[in-house]
């Protein structure tokens, strides 16, 4: 395994992520920003940021396999979430967790970032996702 991930008890607790990755490997893996939007660019779960937040896992996880790495992989995630507010923390993670089994994103995930946007690729657009991986 190139990734070691830990929380040290001296950071906050709990969070739904790992404070700390450490990574060995020579490939460097980043996939851009990935949305609720099907490979023929249809939007997926329009109006619903728990859909959407598990399509843009989703493809997320699709570009890491197209390299041959997964998100046991991935030393960090990166969320951007359209209007933010603390109320919708609940929605944000249920679509994590909806998918977390499907596509192998261990929970806690890797260390996360949750950034509030104004605005999106497009006015439907809820959430994004970014995804660093490190491979051998």
């Amino acid at each position: 395994m190139t990734v070691h991930l830990s929380s040290p008890t001296t950071l906050m607790q709990p969070v739904p992520y790992h404070h700390v990755a450490v990574a060995t490997g020579t490939r460097h893996v980043h996939v851009s920003g990935q949305i609720a939007r099907t490979a023929d660019s249809k939007p997926v779960a329009s109006g619903d940021l728990a859909g959407q937040v598990a399509q843009a896992l989703r493809n997320a996880h699709t570009g890491l396999a197209s390299v041959g790495a997964g998100f046991g992989d991935v030393v960090r995630l990166t969320f951007y979430v359209t209007n933010w507010t603390p109320t919708k923390i609940e929605a944000f993670m249920a679509g994590i967790e909806a998918v977390a089994d499907e596509i192998g994103l261990p929970l806690p995930m890797p260390p996360a970032s949750l950034i509030g946007v104004a605005y999106l690729f497009e006015p439907d657009v809820l959430v994004e996702v970014e995804a660093t991986a490190i491979l051998d």
